[in-house]
């Protein structure tokens, strides 16, 4: 069996039994920085062994994954958060899937909850698009996400945060209400809400930003 397991976004505390268990008891763990990891196992005793698995080798050894996998029980984990949300993980889970080992999902934390609960925005429904493209292809997914009717949501590194929430002004108007979450679970968790000129303003006062930082913005009426 192929456990996807979550791990903390931030507080070591935000993680269940059930996934302590998990990552005990199997052969192995995929693990996307094994030094990150270790961190997390060192801290509950876990000596489950940890083998790299991330986007730069997925590819190359997924294949021999799935027929471990088809005789051991082994997890995936991402170095926070659960695995492929903006994370590697699908292509096992689909090699995995394809090849009739069982996948089994342990529910925990996603950054993008907590931040879109915490926005003050609709989220009756909503659209998750993830880290935005950092060059080709980019202003035609900010054009198509300013026309949606709905909560968009994305993910964005400290230092682009400045010219994402620039460029969403440009696209969707200065005056749509959105919110910036950052640090989520963590001792300096930040939310700054407000109009996106609003959300600049208060971005360009700082003298520096750290942190993953999830962006929520209104849609568009």
């Amino acid at each position: 069996m192929l456990y996807v397991v979550p791990t903390p976004i931030g507080n070591l505390k935000d993680i269940s039994q059930q996934c302590l268990d998990i990552l005990a008891e199997v052969e192995f763990i995929l693990a996307e920085d094994t030094r990150t990891s270790g961190k997390l196992l060192k801290h509950y005793q876990i000596s489950t062994p940890a083998r790299s698995y991330h986007i730069h080798n997925e590819h190359k050894i997924v294949d021999d994954l799935v027929e471990q996998a088809k005789i051991k029980d082994i997890a995936l984990i991402s170095d926070a958060g659960t695995p492929g949300i903006s994370d590697p993980g699908f292509l096992i889970i689909r090699a995995c899937i394809a090849e009739g080992v069982e996948v089994m999902t342990i529910p925990g934390p996603t950054a993008f909850v907590p931040a879109l609960v915490s926005s003050g925005l609709p989220m009756d429904k909503f659209y998750f698009e993830g880290f935005l493209p950092t060059k080709k292809g980019r202003q035609t997914r900010l054009k198509y996400l300013a026309q949606l009717d709905c909560t968009f949501i994305l993910y964005e590194s400290p230092h682009r945060i400045p010219r994402c929430i620039k460029e969403l002004m440009e696209y969707c108007g200065e005056q749509r209400q959105a919110s910036v979450a950052r640090e989520i679970s963590k001792l300096h968790e930040e939310h700054i809400r407000g109009t996106l000129e609003e959300i600049a303003q208060k971005l360009d006062e700082k003298s520096s930003i750290k942190g993953e930082i999830v962006v929520c913005v209104h849609g568009n009426g």
